[in-house]
């Protein structure tokens, strides 16, 4: 199913490319960008990819705590009762 779009041409090569911004690529602040101006995000590749040999470990590790909700954020911490409410509301410079 993934590959009904792609022709192979000898003289190309192979390049992963970050969809969301392909002309400057994956970037912390891409997927910053990414996930704060959608409301929810799409996931539309096998979660299986994940895991490929290709793709780097921290790269691997950070969509699978994504996808699962596990990123240490300021709103899991306080969801998790790591730290309170309050703290979780304050940017900088609260005590």
């Amino acid at each position: 199913m993934l590959l009904l779009n792609v022709s192979l041409h000898p003289l190309s090569f192979d390049v992963w490319q970050w969809l969301p911004d392909p002309s400057s690529g994956y970037s912390v602040h891409s997927v910053y960008a990414m996930l704060t101006t959608q409301e929810v995000p799409q996931v539309t590749q096998d979660v299986n990819l994940i895991w490929h040999k290709q793709v780097p470990l921290k790269v691997s590790v950070f969509a699978w705590r994504l996808l699962r909700d596990r990123l240490h954020t300021k709103s899991n911490l306080a969801l998790r009762g790591v730290i309170n409410v309050e703290a979780s509301m304050c940017v900088s410079g609260c005590g």
